[in-house]
């Protein structure tokens, strides 16, 4: 069972690919693979038509676990591992029929969630080319699938943001506007003190008002890279002045694979952009027959 840093909770790879398979095969099943001789047998391998980043392993085996037993399939790589095109990631024996059935399930789910994980890629190490800051996903994710494609941002080389509304409190611009910062947070602290609490702002005056309230994080919105360099040079002497930790400085909006670099310079610690999960394309993965 999958249980690494990078690889989705198994009851979403479940619930994902129970109800793939049940639009896939509702009312009446596989018409096509009906066809196909009884006993006859295949194997078949998983190849990487394009460069990127495999992810997705777990939803293919348990694609293929959910219908039928007697097909085996044999990962050569795992998620996170590089692709370049040819590469062979995985072999799949068993009944022909259900090779058949199984197989668009299985790379729907492979070529959406590598994608994901090459874009991440791709922005993870445009980044660490200015900084240490890492990249982390948003909430802004295919309904349904999001454990899936957070999972792929980590196998990417991004970091996961909060899960759900339940992980920590996260006020936004929208929020303020009836509380205020100050007041947000001191809620938050009261009602829930053992969450991170996570504010954003829009210019260094809501920073400010955000250190002095003593949140955890503090999300700039839409700051370009010369206002967030300026934004971590106040938060870094409030952090002196007080003597405590600096919040945790996030960059969102206009982070791009070429601005990406640009921002890490700035010395925050994290850029978020919903573009790994909402524009990433599908990474070209086939099943040959062998």
């Amino acid at each position: 069972m999958p249980s690494g840093p990078v690889d989705p909770p198994i009851h979403a790879v479940r619930a994902a690919v129970a109800a793939a398979l049940a639009e896939d095969l509702t009312p009446l099943g596989d018409l096509s693979a009906a066809l196909v001789p009884a006993g006859a047998t295949a194997e078949a391998a998983v190849v990487s038509r394009a460069p990127g980043v495999l992810a997705g392993t777990a939803c293919a085996t348990e694609a293929y676990a959910q219908l039928d037993h007697a097909v085996a399939l044999t990962w050569h790589l795992g998620d996170g591992d590089p692709l370049e095109p040819g590469t062979v990631a995985g072999t799949v024996r068993g009944p022909l029929a259900s090779i058949l059935t199984g197989e668009r399930t299985a790379l729907n789910f492979l070529c959406h969630l590598s994608g994901i994980a090459t874009l991440t890629r791709r922005f993870a190490e445009a980044a660490a080319a200015g900084g240490p800051a890492r990249i982390w996903d948003t909430r802004k994710t295919t309904p349904g699938l999001r454990s899936l494609e957070k999972a792929a941002v980590r196998a990417g080389g991004g970091a996961s943001h909060r899960g759900n509304l339940s992980d920590w409190v996260m006020l936004k611009d929208n929020h303020l506007s009836a509380l205020g910062i100050a007041e947000a947070v001191r809620q938050a602290r009261e009602l829930w003190p053992a969450r991170t609490v996570h504010v954003e702002v829009d210019d260094l005056d809501g920073l400010r008002e955000a250190l002095a309230a003593g949140c955890d994080a503090v999300l700039l919105d839409n700051f370009s890279p010369d206002r967030a360099a300026e934004a971590v040079r106040v938060a870094d002497a409030w952090s002196v002045d007080h003597g405590s930790r600096r919040p945790w400085l996030e960059c969102s909006g206009g982070i791009t694979v070429d601005t990406a670099a640009a921002y890490a310079a700035t010395g925050v610690d994290l850029l978020s952009s919903s573009q790994i999960t909402q524009s990433a394309p599908a990474l070209d993965l086939g099943l040959d027959m062998v």
